[in-house]
């Protein structure tokens, strides 16, 4: 069985303060043990919050993000601190969705990413925003991301 490099890690086995603000938040990444295989990596973040930049409320999201990995894995602590770390940070759904999507990009090189964020509604109005870099690898088994669009009560 093959084991995960864990060298030069600044996060993992240890106390980490939440981070400030996302451009603060390190993102980690390892060496994937099963490079040349196909497969995808999913983060399920149900109860995901920033701010709403104009009026400083609270908005929610459930964010599912999907990667096919080239020859990196992201640290899942780090991930997690990094998608905290928009706790109190202001911005518009569209820019927390694809911020958080090309970080990972930028951090990763994956074969293939995609970000689904399901957005709560604010003043009656859900806002769902998808970004993928490409098609996924042919032959790829992929999972529907399993959120419905909001339907209300009912």
């Amino acid at each position: 069985m093959t084991k995960t490099d864990v060298t030069g890690l600044s996060q993992l086995g240890q106390k980490t303060d939440l981070p400030a603000n996302p451009d603060d938040a390190v993102l980690e990444r390892v060496p994937s043990g099963h490079q040349g295989a196909d497969f995808v990596v999913r983060f399920t973040a149900p109860e995901f919050t920033s701010l709403c930049p104009m009026t400083g409320q609270p908005d929610f999201a459930h964010i599912v993000i999907d990667y096919v990995p080239a020859g990196w894995l992201v640290e899942s602590k780090s991930l997690k601190l990094f998608l905290h770390s928009f706790r109190n940070h202001g911005a518009f759904h569209e820019d927390c969705t694809l911020d958080i999507a090309k970080r990972l990009v930028d951090l990763l090189a994956p074969k293939w990413l995609r970000i689904g964020a399901y957005w709560y509604p604010r003043g009656g109005i859900p806002i769902d925003v998808f970004w993928q870099t490409g098609a996924p690898p042919e032959g790829l088994w992929l999972p529907d991301q399993g959120v419905p669009t909001y339907r209300g009560r009912g």
